[in-house]
């Protein structure tokens, strides 16, 4: 996500940084490159003019002469334009009589069925009672897909045969209401442009019953024509959201930097994967740090906490501090860091310095040495993870064909392994302070 436009600005601050005090030339040089990088990174032309002009305006000013360290200061005016730039957040408006109802809209192949899927999961774990309806009767298994996908979520999903999608939003609405539903989530049909007929569709839903929010599924992948997309469907109906999908592909970012500014629409929820879990809420401040590669801390302890089992993670802690860490404690660790999504994912959201060097290692390597672990610590039978010691030369090389590794791998897992029980015995000997900080 914004790996290019994140790089170039990073490299633009650097060179900042190599200067004391800073001339006017000097913010001009390095306004030219910002506004190249966000071109290349295709955000909209007019949202770039109005950018550089509002930072150079002040980055001219009195913030910058009076400024002790002036390029950070300027650093710190692009990180608050961005902000702006990027919109206030905007929460779900759930308020007044239930069921809520949310209607996703957008183009084919904008990703809206599994937004629906995502937004239901993550709503449900807010501890609300979902329902899914499958408004779209016409692409070839749209139905099923939504189906599935309620069912590896644990949410209802409302669908009768051979009902226009009006009617069927209709009885939807009177059923969550009998069952007692707080919020009602209406996959309808793509479009595969501003198609009329399907547009009179959804306006004769939304006439059907109270619909509280419209929320615009735009595939972030197809830059600034999503603009087009967002402002085509405003015309037609009252959006009143943004749901953008496949962020995570997009690694200029150009189109969510954009679309606020230019639609007026506030961008709502954030789709970053592919999992039913990769949703996030919008959130500017968040988002222009992790653009201008300042890491997202927030965001990296809410995917620990929704990761980490809190009794799984007091009865490790517990283990830690009799100096009992397993192999099999060690695997739960690696599985548990696993669930909080892909390594560059993660890798994006530490700051700083720790930020830069993991950047510069390879996600998908990190992600297959973690797998490699993985399958040699399951290799071992259940005596030879709690007991590491066993593990002589006959039984490593075991483990390593039955992990389809080499005898290496299986010696530098141990390495690890041992690394690890050192740092937490020097923990230990320091009186155990750090040891809750280790276990997340």
């Amino acid at each position: 996500m914004f790996e290019n436009l994140t790089e170039r600005l990073t490299e633009i601050f650097e060179d900042l940084r190599r200067h004391g005090r800073l001339s006017e030339s000097d913010v001009d040089d390095a306004m030219r490159e910002v506004r190249m990088a966000l071109l290349e990174a295709d955000v909209h032309y007019s949202v770039v003019k109005s950018f550089t002009k509002r930072v150079k305006e002040r980055a001219i000013g009195q913030e910058i002469s009076k400024a002790l360290n002036p390029a950070q200061q300027v650093i710190k005016i692009v990180n608050q334009e961005l902000i702006a730039t990027l919109g206030e957040p905007s929460a779900l408006n759930l308020k007044g009589e239930r069921p809520h109802v949310i209607m996703l809209v957008g183009l084919q192949g904008s990703g809206k069925t599994t937004a629906a899927a995502k937004l239901a999961k993550q709503l449900r774990g807010q501890g609300e009672r979902v329902m899914l309806v499958a408004a779209d009767p016409y692409r070839p298994a749209a139905v099923q897909q939504l189906q599935t996908l309620g069912e590896l979520i644990d949410v209802p999903v409302f669908y009768k045969e051979g009902i226009a999608p009006p009617k069927l939003a209709d009885q939807a609405y009177q059923s969550a209401r009998k069952a007692g539903t707080g919020i009602m989530i209406l996959d309808t049909a793509g479009r595969s442009q501003m198609d009329a007929e399907l547009m009179d569709e959804l306006s004769a839903i939304d006439k059907k019953i109270n619909i509280h929010e419209i929320l615009l599924v735009v595939d972030a992948m197809i830059g600034q024509e999503a603009l087009n997309v967002a402002q085509g469907f405003r015309q037609e109906m009252p959006v009143s959201g943004l749901f953008m999908t496949k962020i995570d592909g997009d690694a200029r970012g150009g189109a969510a930097i954009s679309i606020r500014e230019v639609t007026g629409v506030p961008i709502k929820f954030l789709g970053v994967g592919e999992s039913v879990d990769a949703i996030e809420e919008y959130n500017p401040d968040r988002l222009a740090s992790r653009i201008l590669g300042m890491g997202d801390m927030l965001g990296l302890i809410q995917k620990a906490e929704a990761a980490f089992d809190q009794q799984e993670a007091e009865e490790q802690a517990e283990k830690l501090m009799r100096g009992e860490f397993s192999l099999e404690d060690f695997a739960k660790q690696l599985k548990q860091m696993r669930k909080m999504g892909p390594m560059g994912q993660i890798m994006e959201m530490l700051p700083g310095q720790m930020g830069q060097v993991a950047r510069q290692v390879d996600p998908r390597e990190a992600e297959d040495q973690l797998k490699q672990i993985e399958a040699v610590i399951n290799s071992m039978t259940i005596e030879e993870r709690r007991n590491p010691k066993l593990l002589n030369a006959s039984r490593r090389r075991r483990i390593a064909r039955g992990s389809g590794l080499d005898v290496q791998m299986v010696n530098q897992v141990m390495k690890r392994f041992r690394e690890t029980q050192r740092l937490i015995k020097t923990l230990q000997k320091s009186g155990g302070k750090g040891l809750g900080r280790l276990m997340g």
